[in-house]
């Protein structure tokens, strides 16, 4: 890694640590934390999603942005905010799964046999 890789490595290590940080202090602040158990934040995860989901049902994608852009918002940061509680709590590093996984992903998806596919 670069200099300047490293300095950016940083710079989104941080912002996600930060990001996780606030998310645990808002849920300690509240008392949540003895309700919040991995199947119960997977089930919310998943809930979340599918409310993300219905903001797509029966429009277009286009239409769906141009006309719902806040609750979509909304929505992904529920989802998101699920998420990295659940990776917080498994002590599962963020930003080396997503890494880890999009290495999998490279191997098992060569550029050349994959490109446009999904």
């Amino acid at each position: 890694m670069n200099s300047d890789n490293q300095s950016l490595y940083f710079v989104r290590r941080t912002a996600v640590d930060q990001l996780i940080k606030e998310i645990i202090a808002f849920r300690d602040e509240r008392n949540w934390g003895p309700h919040h158990n991995p199947k119960d934040l997977a089930l919310s995860l998943t809930l979340e999603a599918s409310e993300l989901l219905e903001l797509f049902q029966w429009k277009t994608g286009e239409e769906a942005v141009r006309t719902k852009q806040t609750e979509i918002r909304e929505e992904l940061a529920d989802v998101l905010i699920y998420a990295l509680t659940l990776a917080h709590d498994l002590n599962i590093d963020v930003a080396e799964a997503i890494r880890s996984k999009m290495l999998k992903n490279a191997i098992k998806y060569p550029r050349p046999e994959s490109s446009g596919s999904v």
